[in-house]
Parts: structure tokens; sequence; C-alpha cells
């Protein structure tokens, strides 16, 4: 019996750290979710920290969550995709992404790598390795190439939003 597969760009869910990250990921993966008929969805994690003070204000912390969807919905709106956005709190990012992945019934999780201290530091370790590890669905890193040339080295990378 052949089991029906869904595209890898017909659902994705592109976790998004800050406004650059957003601009790179979305111009890197939009056009082939266009291309695949898709539909996308962002999520963008708010790292709370159990307890102990948090990095930053709430209300500074959801500011660049809204900067980073309204630069989603333009290049979504560009590619003339749909777009579904999602804030979360956690104190585990990972899980975070792995949940809304499994909520919206994405077919990969999709993001672009990144130079700069801040996104090496969280992407590179546990995040990066429990999606890969723990993840039910395709991880799929595309080439920041593929992407507008923006430098990233100075983003700022708040908490552990990604």
């Amino acid at each position: 019996m052949t089991e029906h597969v869904d595209p890898l760009f017909s659902r994705p869910l592109l976790p998004l750290a800050n406004a650059d990250d957003a601009e790179l990921t979305c111009a890197a993966a939009f056009p082939r979710i266009a291309a695949a008929g898709g539909r996308a969805s962002v999520v963008h994690v708010i790292e709370k920290a159990g307890g102990a003070p948090d990095k930053a204000g709430v209300e500074q912390r959801e500011e660049v969550a809204d900067e980073l969807f309204d630069v989603a919905r333009r290049a979504a709106d560009d590619a003339g995709i749909d777009l579904h956005t999602d804030l979360r709190f956690a104190t585990d990012v990972g899980d975070a992404i792995l949940e809304a992945a499994a909520e919206t019934d994405a077919t990969a999780i999709v993001f672009t790598p990144r130079g700069g201290r801040s996104w090496w530091d969280l992407f590179s370790g546990a995040v990066r390795d429990q999606l890969v590890r723990h993840s039910d669905r395709p991880v799929v890193v595309l080439p920041a190439a593929d992407a507008a040339d923006v430098d990233t080295d100075d983003a700022d990378d708040t908490g552990g939003e990604r």
C-alpha cells in the first residue's frame, strides 16, 4: 500500500528569531512554498526564564515579534502565499517549536543558518539538536545564499528566541 506524502514545502513551519532572520528565512523559503502551492506558518518563541528574571521585558519582546511578523507578512504577500503567525512563550524553545509544528501539521521545519555569536550559540547547540533528534517531521536547512544578502552578524537575538 502506498502512503501519500505531502511535498516538504506544502505546509512548512519557519521558526523566526528577529526581523533580519525573518527577512532571510522568508526570502529563502517563500519562493519554494509558492512553487509548491503551499502555505506557511511562522513561529516566534519568547524564552521564559522559568522562575528567574527574564532577560528582557515582555512588552519589548512582543514588539520584536510584531516586527518580525510584519516582515513575514510582507514577504508572504509578495510571494502570494497564505501565512499563519504564532507567538509562543516557553522555557524550552525547541519543545515550543516542535509543538507548533505538530499543531499546524507542518510538513517540515524550515530555517536558514546565520553567522553571529548569539545565533550560533543558540541554534548550533541544544535547540538545533533537539529539532533534529526529536522532530517527527523533516528539518530543512536552506542555504542563506538563496536569500537576500542581509548582514545578521549584529542582529539582536535577545534571549533564546529561535
